[in-house]
This record gives structure tokens, C-alpha cells and sequence, in this order.
């Protein structure tokens, strides 16, 4: 019997250490949109980088080559959107990159979801100059 009131002791001790998540309030967020040839992937995070809300074309159940398209793009930001939505956010600054399909799907997708943009910009790579080819063998 000792040991029965021994465990509920125990149970009450961690439950009283375990903290409760604060609910943050973060009005103004960036996005940033990774869009590949397979897949896009939309995170949202307050400005110093600590994400509050993640969601892609996979999380939200599409397989296979249905991932990279712009429907599953849309979808994927209004869902980050909609978690976002529970820490406060209202505006937001959106950086996209990378050359998919739902790069644009995205950014409309953040804005049917209900985020103002203020400020959208482009940060994908683009190759400039790249390898010297080989010299000509001599004949």
C-alpha cells in the first residue's frame, strides 16, 4: 500500500515542474518560402529567427510528385498561416526562394490565410560566371 502512495507523490511532484507554454504575441513574423522541385516548404518565425509555426506540401498529406504543386503549396502556407494565427501574428515579411512551382501558390496562399505582407523579396540563387571549360586539345 506504502508503494501506491509513493507513485501518486511522485506524479504530483512532476506535474507541478512541468511548466505550462506561454502563449506567445508576436504581431509582425517573416516568412520564409523554400521552394524546390519536389516539395515547399513554408516556415513562419518571429525576427530573431525562433520559429512559431512550420508547415509543407508533405505535412499536409500529399505524396509523391502531388508535393511540388502549386494547390499543395497554398494549402501548406495557409496551414502555417492558421498555426501562426495562435501567437498573434499580423503582418508579415515574406522571402522567398528556390525555383518550384509554388513560389507564387505560396505567397497567395499567406495572404488568403489572413497575414498582411509589407514586404516581399527574392533570395534565390542564381549561378553567374560558373566553371571554365577544359582547354582544346591541340590537333
Amino acid at each position: 500500500m506504502a508503494k501506491k502512495t509513493d507513485k501518486t507523490k511522485v506524479k504530483k511532484a512532476v506535474q507541478a515542474t512541468v511548466k505550462k507554454a506561454k502563449k506567445k504575441n508576436i504581431q509582425k513574423v517573416k516568412v520564409k518560402i523554400k521552394s524546390g522541385y519536389n516539395n515547399t516548404i513554408v516556415t513562419i518565425t518571429d525576427y530573431d529567427g525562433n520559429v512559431l509555426a512550420s508547415s509543407s506540401g508533405g505535412s499536409i498529406g500529399f505524396t509523391g510528385s502531388k508535393k511540388s504543386t502549386a494547390f499543395a503549396a497554398t494549402k501548406a502556407a495557409e496551414d502555417a498561416v492558421s498555426k501562426a494565427a495562435k501567437h498573434g501574428a499580423m503582418e508579415a515579411i515574406v522571402v522567398v526562394s528556390g525555383m518550384g512551382m509554388g513560389r507564387q501558390a505560396a505567397v497567395k496562399g499567406i495572404r488568403s490565410g489572413g497575414l498582411k505582407i509589407t514586404s516581399l523579396s527574392d533570395y534565390t540563387p542564381v549561378k553567374h560566371g560558373g566553371t571554365v571549360s577544359r582547354k582544346a586539345p591541340k590537333k
